[in-house]
């Protein structure tokens, strides 16, 4: 008999996709339903404001009809359905759920623990998409390029942008400062050499690669860093040592015509304090990508920022994430069957 497996992916995560890869992984072992629950189409929700989701955030879709097609499934394929404590109790045969996405925050990983659920997740599966949107945000903002997009916008020729002292930079006669050295961190890297720019790496957890330091990679203290760099851009992962790491005082550490790139987190960033730095001059501009409250508010005053660029947490979408989350959960999959131990366990 084969084995259930029920696939619950969106707009982007597309079911299919996961069928794709699970049937070239596994074969034709399994019976398996799909559904979608419409993201990004239909917004996120958040467990602190439903009752009986507590814990749980960035997931999508009713705790009953998320169990009522689960059901009887052996193994859930996922990318946002939440699957909270009193779900599990109503899931008796779920054995092991893949997530394709960083961490499994639409999961209660306590729960799962407790009734033996094995939840693996897909980490890195959009990193290269990230450090290569990092390039582009970061280019926007150096070459004048959303500067010279939003006078076009609006009727305007700005022909002064060829003024010496309104003309962009070159990255290969600035510093370029990356905070967190993960795989984001790393890739962008190796990106940002071809440029030519000094690059300066902060990460007190991990050691640069014996390549980086021969090609001339630096390794400095954040304040270091901070002090030194023409672009400061965030890669860490939000904990409660990188929360609000960006905020009035570390933004008075930086150069009045440094720019601030967040391609990462909105929780690593004091928005207030930044905000304030853009309208009085301590920082020279931004690009922003994910922010402290999303959707942004349409009152929001970064809206009309023109030292700003701005984009709707798009960094990780790209074809190769999906096919690449994709692929990794299919491979978690087929050692679940072989029962060996998964690669991305959390």
């Amino acid at each position: 008999m084969k084995t259930k497996l029920a696939i619950i992916g969106d707009e982007f995560m597309l079911p299919a996709m996961f069928e794709r890869e699970i049937v070239a992984a596994c074969g034709e072992v399994f019976e398996i339903r799909s559904m979608s629950n419409g993201w990004p189409d239909t917004p996120m929700e958040h467990g602190y404001a439903v009752p009986g989701m507590d814990g749980l955030k960035e997931y999508l879709g009713d705790a009953d009809e998320t169990c009522e097609f689960i059901a009887d499934a052996e193994i859930l394929v996922t990318h946002l359905a939440p699957l909270s404590a009193q779900m599990f109790t109503r899931l008796p045969n779920l054995k092991m759920v893949a997530v394709s996405r960083g961490g499994p925050v639409n999961i209660d990983m306590h729960a799962a623990r407790k009734h033996g659920v094995q939840v693996v997740n897909t980490p890195g599966r959009n990193a290269s998409a990230v450090a290569e949107f990092t390039v582009g945000a970061i280019l926007a903002q150096t070459r004048r390029i959303t500067a010279g997009h939003d006078s076009l916008r609006a009727n305007q020729w700005r022909g002064d942008l060829y003024r010496a002292d309104l003309a962009g930079r070159e990255l290969s006669e600035m510093t370029v400062g990356i905070i967190g050295y993960g795989q984001i961190g790393s890739l962008l890297v190796k990106l940002m050499k071809v440029f030519g720019a000094r690059l300066l790496v902060a990460d007190p957890y991990v050691q640069l690669s014996q390549d980086d330091i021969e090609s001339g990679v630096e390794k400095v203290s954040l304040e270091e860093l901070l002090a030194q760099s023409d672009v400061v851009t965030l890669h860490p992962r939000v904990t409660e040592e990188t929360t609000h790491m960006i905020n009035s005082g570390t933004l008075s550490m930086m150069r009045s015509d440094a720019i601030l790139i967040n391609t990462a987190r909105g929780p690593l960033v004091d928005y207030p304090a930044l905000l304030n730095a853009l309208k009085t001059g301590v920082i020279a501009g931004a690009m922003l990508e994910t922010f402290d409250v999303e959707p942004v508010p349409a009152e929001s005053e970064f809206l009309q920022l023109p030292n700003v660029t701005l984009t709707p947490h798009i960094a990780g979408a790209s074809v190769y994430t999906i096919t690449k989350a994709a692929q990794m959960a299919a491979i978690e999959i087929k050692r679940y069957l072989e029962n060996q131990p998964p690669i991305n366990g959390c």
